[in-house]
């Protein structure tokens, strides 16, 4: 069950960070730590391998960027959460492990695989992405524009309801109304 809102349908933030090709999700937090959900003991972890000034710089509405396949290796789910509670709001590759999509969508989050990404920007850039037609608009003005594949219709109820456990509880109630 997802804890955390729906996204607005206009994600606006910068790009926290960049990942490569065949990424796996459980190092942003260290495989030793894929058992925890303390938000406080991830805050402490994330990123710690690649940049310790990561937690600091991520604001809400940021997103993060992969190459390939990314979120390879098993489907765990703190990595993910703890970049949530930071506020990362999307992410955003070139293509997506089928786990990782499908556990992270379930939850909620909007993962669009949209080509040329990875190398369009870079850290710190500022984005502005409209999940639902997966278009990202790159620059402080948007000068630049990348257009992925869009979320099918059923995905974009999930994301929207926050989840695939709260889209079938209100549909569910929706049904029992009738």
């Amino acid at each position: 069950m997802s804890s955390y809102p729906p996204p607005p349908d206009v994600i606006e933030g910068r790009v926290a960070w960049v990942f490569g090709d065949d990424f796996d999700i459980d190092l942003v937090i260290g495989v030793e730590n894929i058992k925890t959900y303390d938000a406080d003991e991830l805050r402490a972890v994330t990123m710690k391998a690649y940049d310790d000034t990561f937690v600091d710089r991520v604001r809400p509405g940021d997103v993060i960027v992969g190459g390939r396949n990314f979120g390879y290796g098993h489907p765990h789910y703190p990595p993910m959460v703890a970049l949530r509670n930071l506020g990362i709001a999307a992410v955003l590759a070139e293509s997506f492990s089928p786990g990782f999509w499908r556990g992270e969508t379930y939850n909620g989050m909007p993962l669009l695989t949209v080509p040329g990404i990875s190398t369009a920007v870079g850290v710190g850039d500022p984005v502005r992405v409209e999940w639902r037609t997966a278009t990202v608009r790159i620059g402080p003005d948007g000068d630049r524009t990348l257009t992925g594949q869009p979320p099918s219709d059923r995905v974009q109820r999930i994301i929207s309801a926050g989840g695939s456990f709260n889209l079938i509880l209100a549909e569910h109630a929706q049904g029992a109304a009738s």
